[in-house]
């Protein structure tokens, strides 16, 4: 069930104030007597809290990890995921509207991830729930669901880190530079106040979709499912498309009919500022003091987010107990699409910790 509820003015990182934030959010299940089975979802860069269920009326996508609920049984827990700060699916973001009527635009100031969490825990003391179960989200969401025990450490029981970083590296971020370039370069961008002009920067949207896209599959699954064929009917001889470049044609034309590049702009420059270390000490101190479970996944493919940055995190922080390996030919989306090894590895991880407890 989608919701939305005002969490007032948030205080940010940069020391600046954002007035008046909304969170979006959506619920399955309920929340128990004794307020211990809540577990939040923290999505991806171009998700939403809409994790599981249909398209219907201002929903155009299915939940985006539709099946989940066969892991994570609604009957035990109360499962929440929100629209992250910065985006355009109701939480406040560029898009949204600042208090002078106007949308925010170019006026929207710089957040971080840790001003995402801190969003987050608004929306926690507003459902009323004083720990979390656990905390899962898997790239751009791993990056919160780290943050989480960090930022608050008596809140959070587990957190499971999915394909995800302790810190944005220099490759992740010079695969952003194009992206966050193709937007900001686009003629419709207007210094990013094109809100309510008729005319938007979808085509450097959909460039930079192009670009993300690339690096959320593997070579060997591009090679394998598209290798150098033609698209049908077309010819690239004489300047038709070959099938991997209509394959990435059909995502970047699904992403600009249901995002908001500004919120892509906002979103991608946060990733950019990830860093559990910054103002913290290096990696093994900085985990030294979590009072939470910390489980990390990687994805075997994953190029953007390879698996020598889970190892590191576990090196530095060895009661982490391993890093689990999810096999899957398909790369960073690994996480996305190998739902049964994922869920599988989610719902052992929260019987372990049930059990635990007292």
């Amino acid at each position: 069930m989608k919701h939305s509820v005002a969490i007032g003015n948030l205080s940010l990182e940069s020391g600046t104030t954002l007035p008046g934030v909304r969170i979006a959010y959506e619920t399955w299940g309920r929340l128990n007597v004794a307020r211990d089975n809540a577990v939040l979802i923290c999505h991806a860069l171009t998700g939403d809290a809409h994790v599981v269920g249909p398209t219907g009326p201002g929903q155009p996508t299915p939940g985006w990890w539709d099946g989940l609920t066969r892991h994570l049984d609604p009957a035990d827990w109360y499962v929440v995921a929100a629209n992250v700060l910065g985006g355009c699916q109701g939480t406040t973001g560029p898009s949204s509207d600042a208090p002078d009527g106007r949308p925010w635009g170019s006026r929207f100031p710089a957040i971080t991830v840790r001003d995402q969490v801190a969003a987050e825990a608004a929306l926690t003391d507003a459902l009323g729930i004083d720990q979390w179960a656990a905390v899962i989200g898997g790239s751009m969401g791993g990056m919160r669901a780290l943050e989480w025990p960090l930022m608050y450490p008596d809140r959070v029981g587990t957190a499971i880190i999915l394909a995800s970083t302790g810190y944005a590296t220099a490759d992740q971020i010079a695969w952003c530079a194009p992206q966050l370039a193709a937007i900001t370069e686009d003629p419709d961008w207007q210094g990013g106040d094109y809100y309510d002009t008729g005319r938007s920067p979808v085509a450097g949207l959909g460039i930079a979709r192009r670009i993300a896209h690339v690096t959320y599959r593997s070579a060997y699954e591009l090679a394998t499912r598209f290798g150098r064929d033609a698209q049908p009917g077309e010819d690239p001889a004489t300047g038709g498309r070959y099938a991997v470049e209509s394959y990435l044609d059909h995502h970047a034309t699904k992403l600009t009919n249901r995002f908001d590049p500004g919120s892509y702009v906002v979103l991608t420059r946060a990733m950019n500022s990830h860093d559990i270390t910054r103002g913290r000490g290096d990696l093994a101190s900085t985990l030294a003091g979590l009072k939470a479970r910390l489980v990390v996944a990687a994805v075997d493919s994953d190029r953007l987010y390879p698996p020598a940055l889970s190892d590191e995190l576990v090196a530095a922080y060895p009661a982490a107990d391993g890093v689990h390996t999810i096999t899957s030919p398909y790369g960073h989306d690994g996480f996305l699409i190998e739902l049964d090894q994922v869920g599988d590895l989610i719902a052992r991880t929260l019987k372990v910790s049930t059990t635990a407890q007292p």
